[in-house]
């Protein structure tokens, strides 16, 4: 049988693929037969999301993770309105995060957890850059906004 080195190519690509998490999301991740997915936050790169100043990347699919959402939101000295349909924690990791409801502000800087429940229609703002990590339940927020 005579293989060629593309074909060894494809194979190694592939495993190392695998390995590090890296095809598809276009970040690092680390996918263990049991379920288990680890993420390395710092190489999600956000995408635009409704507004100037506001990206997001999901980073764990329905088929991964039914039931709870997650992802990397990041905010550019922006704020934007929101009606959650969903639970939410929010979880920064640089800048400063607010949450602004009936006038009052919630705010949290790098490490602090910021839980906001159902229902609740907010504005999220932050004075200068943002970025935090968001876990959502149900995992489909999307299609529940």
């Amino acid at each position: 049988m005579n293989v060629s080195e593309a074909l060894i190519r494809e194979i190694v690509t592939k495993v190392l693929e695998e390995a590090t998490g890296k095809s598809g999301p276009g970040f690092v991740r680390q996918v263990d037969p049991s379920g288990i997915i680890g993420i390395k936050t710092s190489t999600v790169k956000c995408e635009p999301f409704e507004q100037e100043g506001v990206s997001l990347k999901d980073v764990v699919t329905l088929e991964e993770a039914p039931r709870m959402g997650c992802g990397i939101m990041e905010l550019d000295h922006t704020s934007f309105e929101w009606t959650l349909t969903y639970d939410e924690y929010d979880m920064v990791i640089d800048g400063t995060l607010e949450i602004e409801i009936d006038g009052r502000i919630v705010s949290g800087g790098p490490g602090d957890i910021i839980y906001i429940p159902k229902g609740s229609h907010i504005h999220f703002q932050t004075p200068d850059k943002a970025r935090y990590a968001y876990f959502v339940y149900p995992a489909n927020w999307q299609e529940m906004a």
